[in-house]
This record gives structure tokens, C-alpha cells and sequence, in this order.
């Protein structure tokens, strides 16, 4: 993978990009299909504006799943970046995703019992889903993380099984 900041300065003009042409087109798809309504296009059967609605919309969608795949490459970038700041160290796989289900686990206890305290206050209601949005957010950075390490445990086993069978195949056809 590229260096970090030569990754987002590459993927963050096509996800801009992206998300302004596809809100582009899906104005365009709510503004021209009025104007060519009762028009039938012939062979297909099909309202024109039917016809340019879903169009417009499949070309939206597009967009929107080309600046999706970038965002998702960003995501892991700043996901990396807020596990550093919090504190967790990279070390073997299975015990770092077992450390963060601990740290799932205190997110979870911290925010219930301080809950009921932040309630009393005068802005009580309000603060108490200020943390309980932050504990959710903390949580499903982790829950994100620990997916990244499970997929990245199956794909080094998923390869060296590959690996080992390929070889199999290749001693057997030398016999």
C-alpha cells in the first residue's frame, strides 16, 4: 500500500469528485424526466421519462459506489490513525482484536453508569446522548478494527492453504 498521505491526496479529489457529479446527475434526473413525459420510446415500450429516471439513477448509483470504494480505503487510513491515538499497540493479531472486545466491553460499562449521573444535571438529557454517541463511535471503530484483523487472520490462512495445496497438486503431478 502507498504511503498514507499520498493515498488521501490521491483518493480524496475522486471522492469529491464522485459525490459532485453524481449529485449532478441525479438533479438532472429529477429535473428532465417531467420535460419528456407522454413520449414513448419506440421498440422498447418504455416512457421516456421512466427511461431517463433510471438512467439517471443507475449512473447515480455508480458514482456513488466508485466514491464509496475510495472513501472505504480512507476509512481504514483514519481508523489506523484513532487506534494509534487511543493507545493500542499493534502486537499479534488475535490478542489485539481480544484487547479491543475488552475495550468494547469498558465503553459499554463506563457509558452505562455514568449515564444516570449525567442525567441529573441541568443539561442532562443532552450530555448523556453526547456520551452515549461517543461511546458508539468508539465502539464501532473497534468492532471495525476487530473485522480488519479477523479478515486479515482468514486471507493469510485462506493463502497458505493455497500454498499447500498447490504444492500437493505439483508433487502429484510430478509422480
Amino acid at each position: 500500500m502507498k504511503p498514507m498521505g499520498e493515498e488521501i491526496r490521491r483518493r480524496f479529489p475522486r471522492i469529491t469528485m464522485s459525490l459532485i457529479i453524481a449529485f449532478i446527475i441525479l438533479i438532472i434526473g429529477f429535473i428532465i424526466p417531467p420535460t419528456v413525459s407522454g413520449i414513448i420510446i419506440p421498440g422498447l415500450n418504455v416512457e421516456a421519462s421512466h427511461f431517463v429516471w433510471i438512467i439517471t439513477m443507475i449512473t447515480t448509483a455508480i458514482f456513488l459506489i466508485r466514491a464509496l470504494a475510495d472513501s472505504l480505503v480512507i476509512a481504514d487510513i483514519v481508523i489506523d490513525i484513532i487506534v494509534k491515538r487511543l493507545g493500542i499497540k499493534e502486537e499479534k493479531p488475535p490478542k489485539r482484536a481480544a484487547r479491543e472486545l475488552i475495550y468494547i466491553i469498558v465503553i459499554i460499562l463506563i457509558t452505562t453508569a455514568v449515564s444516570p449521573i449525567i442525567t441529573g444535571l441541568e443539561m442532562g438529557q443532552f450530555l448523556a446522548k453526547v456520551v452515549t454517541y461517543i461511546a458508539l463511535a468508539l465502539i464501532l471503530i473497534l468492532i471495525y478494527d476487530i473485522g480488519r484483523i479477523f479478515y486479515k487472520i482468514i486471507e493469510e490462512k485462506a493463502d497458505l492453504l493455497a500454498e499447500r495445496l498447490s504444492q500437493l497438486a505439483e508433487k502429484d503431478k510430478g509422480k
